[in-house]
């Protein structure tokens, strides 16, 4: 559940040190192929959803745009939130 994740963040957040480029478009594609790998299985018994926390403008912009363009048809959902003081 959302505790679950809040807790995980909280864990992971002192033993990781953020920093640039911001590039989502990579692991939006690479989670689209595990979904439309469910998908091909014909059962689609799986939803994925992709959370992004970033502390940096989106820097890949167009490459995302087109990541999520061609997700748009899987079973998945995309998240990405912004984290910090910069202009997203």
């Amino acid at each position: 559940g959302i505790q679950g994740v809040v807790e995980s963040y909280q864990s992971c957040l002192p033993k990781i040190q953020l920093y640039g480029p911001t590039n989502v478009a990579p692991i939006i594609s690479k989670v689209a192929r595990v979904a439309a790998d469910e998908e091909r299985t014909k059962e689609a018994s799986q939803y994925f959803i992709l959370l992004i926390l970033t502390d940096g403008v989106v820097t890949d912009m167009a490459d995302t745009r087109e990541a999520i363009v061609r997700a748009s048809y899987l079973p998945m959902s995309i998240i990405i939130v912004g984290v910090g003081n910069a202009d997203f």
